[in-house]
């Protein structure tokens, strides 16, 4: 195994191991005035479009859409950008969707990259599946997906459960499609504390998310956006906008799948996978990530990748792809240039 290079943003020293370490909606009646300036929204908004195309004309080729994967299912995706750009692929995490992405897809976007992102089955637009909820069956439905907007070589970011969809995707279909990685505030190696990791989070958490998620979700999924998003923490500045959009994007999907993905961001173990991938992997994750604790994750990871890099950043938390995003997307367009 070659050796991995890791640094600290910050201080360029390994971390210590942390592991011991609105809910305002506003709703309102549509009066007349406001009946008929929705009716003309659309207009409106073509127009826009127009306008904002004209000022950045690689914005033109943008596309949506749904694909049926072998099992009737539809996934929802989006592909923007030149088709001969080289492309890059966002995985969402977990119960999230495509949307959680944005501010990566238009940085890139105007970076001149072909963008892809799409919602894994059961989440946000894509078919609320009671089936075909487990990691092989997200991977093949990213398999189909790339088959069909003719996608032979890209490289793949996953956030959270999304960085475990990336290895076990890369392990199967890797030597075809995948030509660097990152696993950003991921789940991999495996999350639950057993006998061969006894440092991991105690399953009784995933147990209580189960419950959560189960029977009373829209309550829990509010108050997840808190320490997700590091909202806990002294002198955090909270936005209640940023927990709505999370809020919103995980009400959009099915609760049975979400709830069977508990159990596989929680209790697959990846390591297999990620000794299976022999390109360039970049591994990134907040040194205060309260979701995935960074030595239970990022820290053992990077040991188990044959061209490993890891990147912790003091403070951040699991949500650091919208809190961090000028950070983020800097040493991610880095990593990609290399």
């Amino acid at each position: 195994m070659e050796s991995n290079n890791n640094s600290n943003r910050d201080t360029n020293t390994t971390p210590a191991d942390p592991v011991a370490s609105r809910r305002t909606a506003i709703f309102g009646g549509l009066g007349v005035a406001a009946a008929t300036a929705v009716a003309a929204m659309p207009s409106l908004a073509s127009a826009a479009t127009r306008a904002e195309q004209a000022r950045h004309p690689d914005m033109t080729d943008m596309n949506t859409g749904m694909i049926i994967v072998k099992d009737g299912a539809r996934i929802f995706y989006k592909d923007w950008g030149p088709k001969d750009a080289p492309v890059i692929w966002f995985h969402h995490g977990w119960p999230l969707t495509s949307d959680d992405w944005d501010s990566q897809m238009m940085f890139f976007l105007q970076h001149g990259y072909r963008v892809i992102a799409h919602d894994r089955r059961g989440h946000g637009r894509s078919t609320q599946t009671d089936t075909g909820n487990d990691m092989d069956t997200y991977s093949s439905d990213v398999a189909t997906l790339a088959t069909e907007l003719k996608v032979t070589k890209a490289i793949h970011v996953g956030h959270s459960t999304g960085g475990g969809e990336v290895a076990r995707f890369t392990r199967q279909y890797g030597k075809k499609h995948v030509i660097k990685a990152v696993l950003l505030s991921a789940v991999p190696p495996i999350m639950v504390q057993s006998a061969t990791n006894p440092d991991g989070v105690p399953l009784k958490v995933f147990d209580d998310i189960r419950q959560g998620t189960a029977f009373n979700r829209p309550q829990f999924y509010m108050d997840l956006t808190i320490p997700f998003y590091g909202y806990n923490r002294p002198g955090a500045k909270v936005s209640e906008a940023i927990r709505q959009n999370w809020w919103r994007q995980g009400m959009m999907g099915g609760v049975k799948a979400a709830y069977d993905c508990i159990f596989q961001f929680a209790q697959v173990d990846f390591s297999d996978d990620l000794r299976a991938m022999d390109m360039p992997v970049l591994v990134m994750h907040g040194e205060d990530d309260q979701i995935v604790p960074f030595g239970n994750s990022a820290a053992k990871s990077v040991k188990l990748l044959k061209k490993g890099q890891l990147i912790s950043y003091p403070g951040f938390p699991h949500g650091m792809p919208t809190t961090h995003a000028d950070v983020i997307n800097a040493d991610l367009l880095k990593f990609f240039k290399a």
